[in-house]
């Protein structure tokens, strides 16, 4: 029976209906501050804690909720007689409710005028204090720390199955764990800004990379294994994705998903939200352990997934493909003729849904395009952490430098930057042919670059594709020319690379005497 409620929160969506509900159950409530304020100025009874202690709020609100009075209301255990003995004997009334959520911390150390005294002052006490009390106490104490839980709260205590204002324990238990997760990240984004500050304690020179890192993700699902089936696995997400992440997806059909499919389902999704920007609307990537084996720009949907598959037919078989518009009927069509793992777009069309329905473990994911980044990217090693930002440069036109006699045409121009972007999401070592906005030949993951551009000849061989007047994307520098003599007996006329090598002029000038365009983009894009 919840009889007397703290509220005292930051975040007050939601708080002046939840408190009227609250006091139409008879529950008498305690608050601080402005949230005070905003439930007297509305009609809803309310005491002060000030005035509930007997001891006023001090230094500048720093210390209000740290008394007795509260903390002794909140953390009694009401099936111990001695702790409601030392309550009645000091006059303390049990809590048996606590609303807090906390300042501001991570929205102001966000901000590009924030300053070390602005961060401290945005340290909460009393409210971790107060959560972390009522959270240990569940058992006897309700405590809620996010507001998209005072429905699920309410509709318990109103319910006609139980006493009124009952609520049952598995709700207090998921409530308290929710309140440890978040005052961990709360705690964590703390240490991780103090540690990112140098000498000069300077919020304008923090470190990107904190003497400690916290780093907190919630739980999606178990997985039925990892890569093997030997190994076990879950998935987590951030806990606020970026626009346009994976972890946004909605699954609409299909089988459970699987650690491999998340990852490729990845890999495609991120390549395909890259093509943006050229004279065909629709894209379509079909990616096989990890790879792109086949990319393309169309006018459609289907039209984008036909020349992709051109590609590399053999290898889309089981794969994962991904689409940067909708997938309508005509594109299911051809699309349910195919082995498939996972299909992913921003929208299937009701026919198309109809149309693969038939494929019942084809997992289908809709996920709403966005641009999102994410911050860091990371890769477990032995005994540590790598981190690193993320591969988020896209090169533009204006970054490129020819660096051959010979000047592109406008098609090369397209071709190469075409070429680039999928390189990037191509492991390395990189080569990609590609003509008239389609991938012709991929080689990748090759311990040799030479070796890579060989594989992706014959590729494009197998599938009766040609390279005559191709495109050549190298993901990082031709080290010697001989790696530029193969794309070119290939049949490439241009080539895009990043340049770098400490023989660099022996390559340009093996371009010259081939007669092949060569452009620079000062970027390179090893994918690991």
């Amino acid at each position: 029976m919840i009889k007397q409620a703290l509220i005292s929160v930051s975040d007050k969506t939601g708080v002046l209906d939840f408190a009227r509900a609250l006091s139409a159950m008879g529950v008498n409530i305690l608050s601080t501050g402005g949230t005070a304020k905003l439930l007297a100025d509305n009609g809803v009874p309310v005491t002060e804690v000030a005035d509930y202690t007997g001891f006023p709020e001090m230094l500048d609100g720093r210390v209000k909720t740290l008394h007795p009075k509260v903390h002794g209301g909140i953390l009694a255990r009401r099936d111990f007689p001695e702790h409601m003995a030392k309550l009645e004997e000091h006059n303390i009334p049990t809590i048996d409710m606590v609303v807090v959520n906390l300042y501001p911390f991570q929205a102001t150390v966000a901000k590009d005028t924030c300053t070390l005294d602005d961060a401290i002052e945005n340290i909460d006490i009393g409210g971790p204090a107060m959560l972390r009390s009522s959270a240990k106490n569940h058992k006897d104490v309700v405590v809620i720390c996010d507001p998209s839980d005072y429905g699920v709260v309410l509709a318990e205590m109103k319910t006609t199955d139980n006493a009124p204002g009952y609520v049952s324990y598995e709700t207090r238990f998921m409530l308290a764990k929710k309140v440890y997760a978040h005052t961990a990240q709360y705690d964590g984004a703390i240490a991780n800004y103090l540690s990112s500050l140098g000498p000069d304690r300077s919020h304008a020179n923090r470190s990107s990379y904190p003497q400690t890192l916290n780093v907190h993700f919630e739980k999606v699902q178990d997985m039925r294994y990892g890569e093997n089936p030997h190994q076990s696995a879950a998935f987590y997400k951030d806990l606020s994705p970026v626009a346009g992440a994976l972890a946004n997806y909605r699954q609409l059909q299909g089988k459970e998903l699987s650690f491999n499919n998340i990852a490729d389902a990845d890999a495609a999704w991120e390549c395909v939200k890259s093509m943006g920007g050229f004279d065909q609307p629709a894209a379509c990537v079909i990616i096989k352990h990890a790879n792109p084996c086949g990319v393309a720009l169309g006018v459609s949907a289907v039209d984008a997934y036909k020349r992709a598959l051109q590609t590399d037919p053999t290898s889309a078989f089981g794969g994962i493909i991904a689409f940067n518009v909708e997938v309508d009927a005509q594109a299911a069509t051809e699309l349910a003729k195919l082995f498939v793992e996972v299909l992913i777009a921003p929208s299937f069309s009701a026919e198309a849904k109809q149309i693969l329905s038939a494929k019942q473990n084809v997992r289908l994911l809709e996920i709403p395009l966005g641009d999102g980044v994410n911050g860091m990217d990371f890769k477990r090693v032995g005994g540590g952490l790598l981190v690193q930002s993320a591969d988020a440069k896209n090169v533009l036109l204006a970054d490129l430098k020819v660096v051959t006699k010979l000047q592109p045409t406008p098609q090369q121009l397209q071709d190469l930057m075409f070429a680039w972007r999928v390189a990037k999401y191509v492991k390395s070592n990189a080569i990609v042919f590609c003509g008239n906005n389609m991938t012709l030949g991929v080689g990748a993951g090759q311990m040799s670059r030479i070796d890579s551009a060989r594989i992706a000849s014959i590729k494009a061989q197998n599938a009766g594709l040609t390279l005559a007047g191709s495109a050549v994307a190298s993901d990082a520098f031709f080290p010697f020319r001989d790696g530029l003599d193969v794309v070119v007996d290939a049949g490439a006329t241009c080539v895009i690379q990043p340049g770098g090598s400490m023989r660099d002029q022996e390559v340009i000038d093996a371009a010259d005497e081939r007669g092949v365009v060569m452009l620079y983009t000062g970027t390179r894009h090893f994918r690991h």
